[in-house]
């Protein structure tokens, strides 16, 4: 089990990041959050699991061990895989799928690619008890799909090699796609991605 990685950023792409770690580059696949935080270059720590199949050998790293520790009781839930795991805390940050988990907010879990009003119901029923304890504030029923995807989105691009001119272009065109209902960082990424194909 490689529960944690720390090392040098020796490369980035739209999913995941390469870390040298005593000479050898790991390959970790990170959300968009986890992934503006990186810089090519700089030392990094992720916390990380290590997902076994019978033809893989998978590592999803996270800005934090709460991340990782709700990644990988997402999992425990019948029909979550890895790929939806992340996929949650990609959407939202780990104290939103917490209180939407333990008040039974479907409408939240839904915003998720893949996850409909059956799975969501599914969630909560088999992690309510389990889901640890949830935070109490203003912030609490805010996520990552309200106003800070802007910012997400900008730190991923410049992460990625783009300026921040270029970053901040990409950011105004996809801004202008949105509407109340605001899509998953990671599918707004690859907008500004696509975009900035274009005009390199």
């Amino acid at each position: 089990m490689i529960a944690s990685v720390r090392g040098v950023v020796a490369g980035l792409s739209p999913e995941s990041a390469v870390i040298e770690v005593g000479g050898v580059g790991l390959a970790v696949h990170c959300a968009p959050g986890t992934l503006a935080g990186l810089r090519v270059g700089a030392t990094a720590r992720l916390a990380t699991s290590l997902v076994v199949r019978e033809d893989s050998l998978t590592l999803y790293g996270f800005a934090d061990d709460d991340a990782k520790q709700l990644f990988e009781l997402l999992q425990t839930a019948s029909g979550v895989g890895p790929r939806l795991a992340q996929a949650v805390l990609a959407v939202h940050s780990p104290d939103v799928v917490r209180k939407a988990i333990a008040s039974g907010d479907t409408g939240t879990l839904t915003r998720v690619p893949g996850i409909g009003k059956k799975g969501a119901e599914r969630l909560v029923l088999e992690l309510r008890d389990r889901i640890g304890p949830v935070p109490v504030g203003p912030d609490g029923a805010a996520g990552v799909t309200g106003g800070a995807w802007p910012e997400q989105v900008r730190q991923a691009l410049t992460g990625l090699g783009w300026t921040a001119a270029q970053a901040e272009q990409a950011v105004a065109a996809v801004a202008e796609t949105v509407d109340d209902e605001v899509p998953p960082v990671p599918v707004l990424l690859k907008q500004a991605i696509r975009l900035l194909g274009r005009t390199r």
